[in-house]
């Protein structure tokens, strides 16, 4: 029997949380007397309890993410083809989750229907997939969720569930006004996600640029220190170019009413 199989065991305890080392099951295969092929059924076993965890694991994740299901928006099916510019592999290398484990900020800038949101969900997918957290919403719920927060007393909770996910994604900043407090309460996130330890990240996808985000917050030192932290260590990407909303929309002219003798014609 190859020595690794008992490493691989050991490995494979340790993602189910078993505290086994490779020693002890070797010695229980010794004591046992097993030979090679029991010894493969029992790596066998365990390997497919760890895909079953994996799988609830990932399905749980998915729930919590907010990413819609329907149809869902991966890298896969992003086209890639309607991206232009030397830079192109930066983007198509988002997938490999570098950043998440560099601790780097990301943010898509451009009009709407160039697919912003589209590599934002992608890029959460892909980390409840490989069973990192990730939350999505929109700046407008964002706001809602502080408000609501400071209404009923609970704005500690609501912090601490934005802090949590490894990557934590703010769509379409720049659709609503941050109040002061809110605004508050935004640098409060962005202040502990900074310090936050382990692979993390932050997206923002926006139709304006970063240095025109001032005008949907509050204006203090609050939002300053926000933005700084923000893009300290940050990607940004720049997209221009036409809506890809609308490709497959067919315009058909007809005409309601009376036929009259000369439309006939």
């Amino acid at each position: 029997m190859d020595v690794n199989i008992y490493n691989e065991i050991q490995s494979i305890t340790s993602y189910l949380k078993l505290s086994i080392t490779s020693q002890e099951v070797a010695q229980f295969c010794s004591d046992e007397a097993f030979n090679d092929e029991q010894i493969q059924a029992i790596a066998d076993f365990l390997n497919h309890m760890k895909d079953l965890r994996h799988t609830h694991l990932v399905e749980m994740l998915k729930t919590m993410s907010r990413i819609p299901s329907r149809e869902p928006k991966t890298f896969e099916n992003f086209d890639f083809s309607r991206i232009h510019g030397k830079n192109v592999d930066t983007l198509k290398n988002l997938s490999s989750l570098s950043t998440l484990y560099a601790h780097k900020n990301l943010a898509f800038i451009g009009p709407q229907g160039v697919g912003k949101t589209h590599l934002a969900m992608a890029y959460g997918r892909l980390c409840f997939e490989n069973e990192y957290k990730s939350y999505f919403l929109k700046a407008t719920e964002l706001n809602q969720k502080f408000t609501d927060a400071r209404r009923q007393g609970r704005e500690s909770a609501i912090i601490n569930a934005l802090v949590n996910p490894a990557c934590l994604i703010i769509d379409e900043v720049g659709r609503c006004v941050f109040d002061k407090e809110n605004t508050r309460m935004f640098f409060d996130v962005i202040d502990r996600r900074y310090s936050k330890d382990g692979p993390n990240n932050m997206i923002f996808t926006s139709n304006k640029s970063p240095d025109k985000w001032g005008e949907y917050f509050g204006e203090d030192s609050s939002l300053l220190c926000a933005l700084d932290r923000i893009f300290d260590d940050a990607m940004v990407f720049m997209i221009k170019g036409n809506s890809y909303r609308g490709s497959k929309c067919e315009t058909v002219a007809i005409t309601a009413g009376e036929l009259s003798p000369l439309n006939n014609k």
